[in-house]
């Protein structure tokens, strides 16, 4: 199995992409005004970030540690903030170092249970079907699935653009077309400190330990006519770790199919499940 060392390196490659909890409440956005600062372009994305429904987001992330191991995560994921909090992660490469996910990764959250489909998983915790169901309140305390959901964790929409709105140096760079959308493209670096500030008292922690390895964080954003994000890269390093993420948004508050696995491909977690060890940690 892979290392849990991995998933808080991935946790800190990817950066910002911490989650935000929110179930947004439907989009009233409108278009974003023109001559604007680039500060208050950010300010403006951020909040309708916050009223997004439903987006999806493909992402690539990219990390070397300070002994020159390096690792990569790529996935997409589907998000659904009404009428229930939904989510559909894929997982399709996922390693650091010599280690690997084989096979990839896949999680479902439909309210307030999560479906995990990981063959490495299964493996570990002797599962009999393809997936693993476990409540939410009782995921708190399965170290091995909190590591799957770490990775839920990475594609946030509102969370990574509030925490660029931290940046004290942004400015305009010119005007490019993202995946057939025109767009505005902005580019400065924010201070992890300061940006963790900008989360919810009670997601800070969890990004303190995210974000340990980094101390400033480059960032390229490029935000649509409507003020919405369409792509984002993270760049940065600390004492020789390295990390650059890039993330493509599309399909604000449109319809998105969100459906749990088949019941008889699921399966209970089973009781007597092992705990990482310290060294893995």
């Amino acid at each position: 199995m892979v290392k849990r060392r991995f998933s808080l390196a991935a946790a800190a490659a990817a950066a910002a992409l911490v989650v935000a909890g929110v179930a947004g409440c439907g989009s009233t956005a409108q278009p974003i005004q023109v001559n604007l600062a680039a500060s208050e372009v950010l300010t403006q994305a951020a909040q309708k970030t916050e009223q997004v429904s439903s987006y999806t987001v493909d992402a690539v992330v990219n990390a070397t540690d300070p002994n020159g191991q390096s690792g990569k995560l790529q996935g997409r994921m589907l998000y659904q903030g009404k009428p229930t909090l939904a989510i559909d992660l894929t997982v399709d490469t996922a390693g650091f170092g010599d280690r690997e996910l084989p096979g990839g990764a896949r999680a479902v959250l439909q309210g307030d249970v999560v479906y995990v489909k990981v063959d490495a998983l299964n493996k570990l915790v002797g599962a009999t079907k393809p997936w693993i169901k476990v409540s939410l309140s009782e995921a708190d305390s399965r170290g091995e699935v909190q590591q799957y959901l770490a990775q839920v964790q990475q594609f946030d929409l509102a969370a990574v653009t509030k925490m660029v709105t931290a940046s004290k140096d942004v400015k305009q760079v010119g005007t490019e077309s993202v995946n057939g959308v025109d767009t505005t493209h902005f580019s400065g670096t924010f201070p992890v400190e300061a940006a963790v500030l900008l989360l919810p008292a009670d997601e800070q922690q969890r990004a303190k330990e995210n974000l340990a390895e980094l101390k400033d964080v480059k960032f390229d954003i490029w935000v649509d006519g409507q003020g919405l994000p369409a792509k984002l890269q993270l760049n940065g390093e600390k004492q020789g770790g390295k990390l650059d993420a890039t993330l493509f948004f599309k399909g604000f508050n449109q319809p998105v199919n969100i459906e749990t696995p088949p019941a008889d491909q699921v399966g209970e977690m089973p009781s007597n499940v092992p705990q990482p060890s310290p060294s893995n940690s």
